[in-house]
């Protein structure tokens, strides 16, 4: 029932918003790209209840959710990016029915360790070579007029590396020539400066060194060399001091050559948004460098609100949750990295975007995943949660397995017992007892099995934290920050559209300190013009963060 509901919900929240982007220009397109939403939807789910019956549902609501979200949005940004995102995901969706059964049937996955090393390698080298500046960083290359960004793909293959590599052996020889070639993927694309990718696959190396290893010190000394590099490419490299510099204020160098336009634009559209949002094709955020990419977060605030931002962060929370259970479930040590690995990648890609468009933290120029305009992008995280589906599929199968040659034995011991006598059965059903659970038999084994999902449950609550620190910061944004960014002398073009709407009766919400400005002036016009108006305040919010109003004659 409660997956059912969120299917409803995700179908009206989709026919809401379609209609209300047809109504304001009449536009048949929007409600040709809701009836493509529609249908998509409602194949996905049920060919995943067809094809993967031990699928988990909930993950694929969660995407489907996502990739709603991000169709939405750039129907809104750009009709024709949204129709090309749309046709990518449709063949991202049908290669990710492949995966599952991949992953289940084909067993020398494992054994393909050092496979995925060259080959992310060589991937990596390639981009580094060949690929054009854009941004002032190598991401992509393009062949035959398409373009791909390989270490979307790297992604995937570095996990699979790491994991074949520490399934085994997690001697100290081992986790070094490991390091050196994570260290080698991580390199090539600093060089290739590409930030955000390099970072993502450093935390999704140390999430996994410690779940392999259940050594807290090769963690910690991941971390510190990783803080170390970083204190080295800030006097290194120019570009990594130059988003540092916009970041602590990006007012202060809004006007220089590669300063912080584009960072302050989408704090403007923050601010413009507030709790509840501007509606949408009410704000203004194509005036923000890239917004269909790495800033889409501020163009969903913008136009959609902190409200709804907030809730979208709780649903890519909720998949990595999903995720972490998965991996936790896993019998074999290979298939549990691999989750987990997967798992950091997406919510620290998460997590770098948000915090990267918010002014959390510095900017690394990533897209947030199944949300951003990109196919590379797009199709690599479909199929890493097709990955995730496949590992819980065969999750499933063990279980049932399992519960198969337990009832086996129980028949084989009824009728082994059948025809002895009732102190002999007591006797032979204590000794099966203890073979059948250890637990039972040495009571110490209880806290050895108990402390090996320690390290699953500290990386949880990290990533966890991280989630509901870029909750928090939305809300003091919103609180403390807000009214600040949206009088800034650099955000003239959003705030002439606020008098507009108050003359067009519109009913929005205003930055208070903008409110009683536009009162005043309104006030004179109808001094001077001897026009009766009476403004009626609707509702009094807290002054600090905002008002909202509606005007009549």
């Amino acid at each position: 029932n409660v997956l059912r509901r969120q299917i409803v919900l995700m179908l009206f929240m989709n026919l809401v918003a379609y209609t209300v982007l047809f109504l304001q220009d009449n536009d048949m397109k929007m409600l040709m790209m809701y009836g493509a939403v529609f249908l998509f939807i409602v194949v996905v789910q049920i060919l995943y209840r067809v094809i993967y019956r031990k699928g988990n549902m909930l993950i694929v609501n969660n995407m489907c959710m996502l990739l709603s979200i991000g169709f939405l949005i750039l129907s809104r940004l750009s009709f024709g990016k949204a129709v090309k995102q749309f046709e990518i995901v449709v063949i991202g969706m049908v290669l990710s029915f492949i995966v599952p059964v991949i992953v289940r049937k084909v067993k020398i996955l494992k054994d393909l360790t050092w496979l995925y090393g060259i080959v992310g390698l060589a991937l990596l080298m390639v981009v580094l070579a060949m690929a054009a500046i854009s941004g002032g960083a190598k991401l992509s290359i393009e062949i035959g007029g398409v373009t791909f960004q390989f270490s979307e793909l790297v992604k995937i293959t570095f996990v699979f590396f790491v994991a074949g590599m520490l399934r085994e052996d997690t001697g100290f020889k081992r986790v070094v020539i490991t390091t050196v070639v994570a260290a080698a993927h991580v390199l090539i694309l600093v060089v290739s400066k590409d930030l955000g990718s390099a970072v993502v696959f450093f935390v999704a190396y140390i999430v996994m060194l410690y779940v392999a290893t259940k050594k807290a010190r090769y963690a910690l000394a991941g971390l510190a060399g990783g803080t170390l590099a970083a204190v080295v490419a800030y006097f290194l490299f120019n570009h990594v001091r130059q988003r540092v510099i916009v970041w602590q204020d990006p007012i202060a160098v809004y006007d220089k050559v590669g300063g912080g336009y584009q960072v302050a634009q989408g704090l403007f559209g923050i601010s413009a948004g507030g709790w509840f949002g501007m509606g949408l094709g009410k704000g203004m955020p194509n005036i923000i460098p890239v917004v269909d990419k790495d800033f889409i977060f501020a163009a969903i605030c913008e136009e959609l609100g902190a409200i709804f931002a907030i809730c979208m962060l709780l649903v890519c929370m909720s998949c990595y949750l999903m995720i972490v259970n998965v991996s936790m479930q896993m019998s074999k040590p290979f298939y549990k990295l691999i989750a987990m690995g997967l798992g950091a990648e997406y919510a620290f890609q998460v997590f770098l975007t948000v915090g990267g468009t918010s002014k959390f933290i510095p900017m690394t120029g990533i897209t947030l995943p199944l949300v951003s305009y990109g196919g590379s992008s797009v199709i690599c995280t479909i199929l890493m949660f097709a990955i995730i589906q496949g590992l819980y599929i065969l999750r499933e199968d063990e279980g049932e397995e399992l519960e198969r040659k337990r009832k086996e034995k129980r028949k084989k011991f009824k009728e082994t017992t059948k025809t002895e006598p009732a102190w002999r059965k007591w006797t032979i059903r204590r000794n099966w007892i203890s073979r059948e659970n250890p637990r039972r038999k040495n009571p110490g084994t209880n806290r050895k099995n108990a402390s090996t999902g320690k390290e699953y449950t500290i990386i949880a609550y990290c990533f966890v934290g991280i989630f509901l620190a870029l909750i928090g910061y939305l809300v003091y944004f919103n609180v403390e920050l807000r009214d600040e960014y949206a009088n800034s002398p650099y955000n003239s073009k959003r705030q002439g559209t606020y008098q507009e709407r108050v003359s067009k009766k519109e009913r929005f919400w205003l930055p208070t300190e903008i409110f009683w400005q536009v009162q005043k002036q309104m006030r004179m016009e109808m001094n001077f013009g001897c026009i009766r108006m009476k403004m009626y305040l609707l509702m009094l919010w807290d002054t600090r963060i905002r008002v909202p109003v509606v005007w009549n004659r």
